[in-house]
């Protein structure tokens, strides 16, 4: 194997694991527990998927340049979500939940651009509804999310 190959492998594997680890946090019960678990496994396997995308973007960079600046900002919004919940500044909450849906949204708008050629039929669309889509429809879900629990009591 060589080491893109080895980098490639290992950027499919965690990426597979944070779509369905982030989907299983994103619907565990808010509290210590599965939650944390899911959230702490969530983390872990966005580094992975953050330093492959740098390293496979940097080996083919003609052919993937846009997947270093995906990873770069998703993977920023991911570690700002992290932070929030661990360091608990004024409105950690909600700076928790926008920063960890937003990676979600980034894992999953690159999984679309990288993928939809292989797709019949939805290949022949643009290429722009699949950078866009996933913003367009988790961006109102952060908001729903993150007033809810600004407006909970306590």
């Amino acid at each position: 194997m060589t080491i893109f190959g080895f980098f490639l492998t290992f950027h499919i594997i965690s990426g597979i694991l944070c779509l369905i680890v982030g989907l299983a946090a994103a619907f565990a019960k808010k509290q210590h527990g599965w939650h944390t678990f899911l959230g702490e496994l969530y983390h872990g396997s966005y580094v992975v998927v953050f330093v492959s995308a740098v390293v496979i973007s940097i080996m083919h960079w003609q052919e993937s340049a846009y997947l270093f600046f995906i990873a770069l900002f998703s993977y920023g919004l991911a570690l700002f979500g992290y932070r929030a919940r661990k360091k608990r500044p004024l409105n950690w909450l909600s700076k928790h939940i926008g920063g960890m849906l937003g990676s979600y949204i980034g894992i999953v708008t690159a999984v679309l651009v990288v993928n939809i050629n292989g797709i019949p039929i939805v290949n022949e669309w643009p290429a722009l509804i699949f950078w866009l889509l996933p913003t367009v429809i988790g961006t109102p879900i952060i908001i729903t999310v993150s007033r809810g629990v600004q407006t909970r009591p306590s």
